[in-house]
């Protein structure tokens, strides 16, 4: 649990950069907004937290899902974002699936490359062979 209050905050960085990126060219934000919209934002972040816990623990869950959040949303009058996110969850689980697919194509060329090395590193080689051959032949 945070000891201040202070470390609740979202971190003034990652919200700089979700102003920035949201506004249009040109458009400056003084810092006394910046902080301001910090604030709201992890105030937000926490009323929903709580909103969220609540569903939740009315259906005896003890972890916090996707859709806690989205009722969460509806129960608290947000509706309007409740389309937003719920695109947002499917373009990251959709990225997610991706990424997994991709490591474990991955895994299984590097797994089939080793097997192909270690394929190739113990198959007989002719000259040893035919050297070793001759070498039994010569003490039979």
């Amino acid at each position: 649990m945070a000891e201040r209050v202070e470390d609740l905050n979202l971190p003034n960085a990652v919200v700089s950069r979700l102003i920035k990126d949201s506004l249009p060219d040109g458009v400056s934000v003084s810092k006394e907004a910046r902080l301001a919209l910090a604030k709201a934002a992890s105030i937000f972040v926490l009323f929903l937290t709580s909103a969220s816990n609540n569903v939740a623990t009315k259906n005896n869950k003890k972890t916090i899902s996707a859709q806690d959040v989205l009722l969460a949303l509806q129960d608290t009058d947000f509706e309007g974002f409740i389309e937003p996110l719920r695109e947002s969850l499917d373009n990251f689980k959709k990225a997610q699936k991706e990424k997994k697919d991709a490591n474990a194509e991955k895994r299984k060329s590097k797994s089939k490359e080793e097997e192909e090395r270690r394929s190739s590193t113990n198959a007989p080689d002719g000259d040893s062979d035919s050297a070793s051959a001759v070498m039994i032949s010569d003490d039979d």
